[in-house]
C-alpha cells in the first residue's frame, strides 16, 4: 500500500510539473507583442501624412493607412485628414484589405503588391476569382464605436481584417535583414495615386528592403507596371504585355502617371 501511494504521488508531481510547463509556455507565447518590430501608430500617420502630401496623381485626397503584421494581425490605423469624415469612410476597411493582400501574397524572396494582381484576376485570368477567396470579416472591420477609427484605439488593431484587393494601394513590409514582417495599404484616392502613397509612406517607414518582385524594373520590384495597349487600357480588361499590368487612373494623365511611379524612390538595399 506504501509503494502505492509513492507511486501514485510521484505520479501527481509529474502531472503538475508538465501542467505547470505548458501553462508557462502558453502564457509566454500570449506575452508576446504580434506587432513587434512594426511601426506604431504614430509613426505610421507621420510617414503617411508626408507621403500623402506630395504629388501622387489622382484627384489630392486625404487617406487611410493600415500595417497588419505578418499573420494579418492589425497593427495599427491612421488617417492624414483632421477628422475621419475627411477622407472616404470606405476606404478605411479597404487600407486593410490592401494590407492583408499584399503580406498574404508576398515571400520572403518575392513581393507582390496589390497593384501587380490587377490583371491576373480580371475574367479569363489565370487568378481570376482569388479576390473572392479570403473575405474580410466584418464583424472585425465594423465594430465600434466609430469615433475610434483611425486612432491608436482603433477597433481594428488586433484583429484579423482578411479581405483581398487587387488594385494599387497595398505593399509588403521587409526590414533591414530582408524580412517580411507585414504590409501596408493605402486607400483614400484613385487606386494609382493610391500606390505612389503607398510606396513613399514604406520608404518613409524604413521597411522598403525588397528582396526581388515581378515588375522587371530592380529598383523599383514590386511597383505598379503601366503595360496596358492603348485600346485595351481603355477597356479596364485588356492585356497586360507582362501579365501584371495596372490601367492607368482617372485624375491624371497616363505620361503623369508614367512619370511619377518612375521618380519614386528606389528600394533599399
Amino acid at each position: 500500500m506504501t509503494k502505492i501511494i509513492k507511486i501514485t504521488k510521484i505520479a501527481l508531481l509529474l502531472v503538475s510539473g508538465v501542467t505547470t510547463s505548458m501553462a508557462v509556455s502558453t502564457n509566454s507565447y500570449a506575452d508576446q507583442d504580434p506587432c513587434s518590430g512594426l511601426p506604431s501608430y504614430t509613426a505610421l500617420k507621420s510617414a503617411l501624412i508626408k507621403a500623402r502630401d506630395q504629388n501622387n496623381g489622382g484627384f489630392n485626397l486625404d487617406m487611410w493607412g493600415t500595417i497588419v503584421n505578418r499573420d494579418g494581425v492589425v497593427c495599427a490605423v491612421a488617417f492624414t485628414g483632421q477628422d475621419r469624415g475627411d477622407q472616404w469612410p470606405g476606404s478605411r476597411v479597404i487600407s486593410a484589405q490592401k494590407a492583408n493582400t499584399a503580406n498574404a501574397f508576398s515571400l520572403p524572396h518575392l513581393a507582390l503588391s496589390t497593384a501587380n494582381l490587377y490583371t491576373a484576376v480580371q475574367p479569363g485570368g489565370s487568378l481570376y476569382g482569388l479576390q473572392a477567396s479570403n473575405p474580410v470579416d466584418t464583424k472585425a472591420a465594423y465594430q465600434g464605436p466609430s469615433e475610434n477609427y483611425g486612432q491608436s484605439n482603433d477597433p481594428l488593431v488586433d484583429n484579423k481584417i482578411g479581405g483581398v484587393n487587387i488594385f494599387g494601394g497595398g505593399l509588403a513590409l521587409y526590414n533591414k535583414h530582408k524580412e517580411i514582417i507585414g504590409a501596408v495599404g493605402v486607400s483614400g484616392d484613385s487606386s494609382c495615386a493610391d500606390h505612389n502613397i503607398a510606396w513613399r509612406t514604406r520608404y518613409n517607414l524604413n521597411l522598403d528592403y525588397v528582396p526581388g518582385g515581378v515588375s522587371g524594373d530592380a529598383t523599383h520590384p514590386d511597383s505598379i507596371v503601366y503595360d496596358y495597349s492603348a485600346e485595351s487600357a481603355s477597356l479596364m480588361t485588356g492585356a497586360s504585355a507582362s501579365g501584371w499590368g495596372h490601367p492607368y487612373c482617372p485624375g491624371s494623365t497616363p505620361a503623369t502617371l508614367s512619370a511619377i511611379a518612375a521618380s519614386l524612390p528606389p528600394i533599399k538595399k
